[in-house]
């Protein structure tokens, strides 16, 4: 393996991805990695993996729909509290 192009691979896919953090999708490995595993990554970890075959970038639509169930999710396991016991300082 030519690990100069494979990093240059790397670089290449990071700057291509605009995001901070991005919502890949795993895709199935000969070592066991199991396919459509959404995860949301940074960038970084997100070009290593898409050169190495491992995952690839998901579609903003299936991105949207992954970060709204997340988002639901942990909304439900914390009860989705508002904070009532924080007073403005009165003047």
């Amino acid at each position: 393996m030519d690990l100069r192009a494979f990093y240059r691979t790397i670089r290449e896919i990071e700057t291509g991805i605009s995001e901070e953090s991005v919502v890949i999708i795993s895709r199935e490995t000969p070592e066991g990695g199991r396919a459509g595993v959404r995860t949301d990554v940074p960038r970084a970890v997100a070009a290593r993996l898409i050169a190495e075959e491992k995952a690839e970038l998901a579609k903003p639509e299936a991105a949207a729909k992954f970060r709204a169930e997340v988002e639901a999710k942990w909304k439900a396991a914390h009860g989705h509290k508002v904070n009532t016991t924080w007073k403005a300082k009165e003047r």
